[in-house]
């Protein structure tokens, strides 16, 4: 069947996203439009930010859909995949769109260590977690890594052997456990970076739809990745409460008891504590969707939610608060006037219509909400 996405039409072999009716073949999910669509604003916002960058390797490219759209956008691309009717396809569909590019039989590692390829921007979007190309991504790319993760469970602790094992952290399912899959993924991309002196600093990132995006911009120099380290730290959270706190530190005190209500705590870490997005680099990337799009609507709001976003390491659901305060919850709006009327940054996050960040304490937000 045909699809027409963005400026391009690619042949799929069936919408394989995993719901309902899905097929065995080359994989292709029309679910992950938002996500390509806001691929293809970036990668133009990020040409204009860094005009030397020019050539893109789609590591994981199924049908090659993303690689194709970055081809269109002017991009040298390779794609690459380990399934021979995968490679077959995306060869089809540059042809097919009129696209130079190359398509290759190979894994992604071998791709990125051969000493004859260089990347500027490397996209890794594998089904599940995204460490297995981590080290190669990040030793080899020149300036930007974009990276999607789908196993949202472990990374958010809702499997906690599988989230240790893979992200060589101590991940804890909160009720922002959106955030905490964020973080923890950035934890492990930001401590593999500095591996080989590269440092990170996330310019976008979204979790929408049961998986993480992020893109990381990259510096070449041991004390960028010194820096990058340095923003990474422990979550201390009550569960009784919902008082949590945060230390910038790699070796962590060990609570006893919640200093808010003398229940036990719990400690997620080593997690990424600082910013999440460059919010100029955001405004950006609105600007360059455009109406061929078809998820540019969406991307719209969910990028200007994510530009106004303080940079707090977690988030709370202003309902569910309510629920905790046997209380009806008032209009979000209304609640977030109230906690800057009382002296705290608050803004909505992106996370879903009911959930925001601030700098008030889970007392003070009890005290000053209407």
């Amino acid at each position: 069947m045909l699809v027409e996405e963005g400026a391009v039409t690619v042949e799929v072999e069936s919408e394989s996203g995993g719901g309902e009716g899905a097929a065995d073949g080359v994989f292709f999910n029309p679910g992950q439009e938002l996500n390509r669509d806001i691929t293809v604003a970036a990668l133009r916002a990020y040409g204009e930010r860094t005009p030397e960058a020019d050539s893109y390797l789609d590591a994981t490219a199924a049908s090659g859909i993303r690689g194709v759209r970055a081809a269109n956008e002017g991009w040298n691309v390779t794609l690459a995949d380990t399934d021979p009717d995968a490679v077959e396809l995306a060869r089809r569909n540059l042809d097919r769109n009129d696209l130079d590019g190359t398509a290759v039989q190979q894994d992604a590692n071998a791709v990125l260590h051969d000493e004859d390829a260089y990347f500027d921007v490397v996209d890794i979007d594998p089904f599940g977690t995204p460490i297995p190309f981590a080290d190669a991504a990040l030793a080899n790319a020149r300036d930007l890594v974009c990276v999607t993760a789908t196993d949202t469970a472990p990374l958010c602790g809702a499997h906690f052997e599988s989230g240790v094992r893979k992200y060589s952290t101590v991940p804890r399912n909160t009720e922002y456990h959106a955030e905490m899959g964020l973080r923890v993924l950035l934890s492990a991309f930001a401590r593999t970076a500095a591996r080989y002196d590269v440092g990170v600093t996330p310019i976008l990132s979204h979790v929408s739809d049961h998986y993480v995006r992020t893109y990381l911009d990259l510096s070449h120099r041991a004390t960028d990745a010194n820096a990058a380290i340095d923003e990474l730290g422990y979550i201390h959270h009550c569960e009784a409460c919902l008082h949590r706190w945060t230390e910038k530190t790699l070796l962590p005190e060990s609570p006893d008891a919640c200093p808010n209500c003398g229940e036990g705590v719990q400690t997620a870490g080593p997690v990424w504590l600082g910013p999440a997005h460059d919010a100029a680099f955001v405004e950006n990337v609105i600007l360059e969707l455009t109406g061929e799009m078809g998820a540019a609507e969406r991307a719209e709001r969910l990028l200007e939610r994510i530009a106004g976003e303080l940079h707090e390491p977690t988030h709370y659901d202003q309902h569910k608060l309510y629920k905790r305060w046997n209380e009806p919850a008032v209009g979000m709006d209304e609640f977030l006037d109230a906690v800057r009327d009382g002296g705290h940054e608050a803004s909505r996050a992106h996370y879903g219509g009911t959930t925001f960040k601030t700098t008030a304490s889970v007392t003070e937000l009890r005290d000053l909400a209407p």
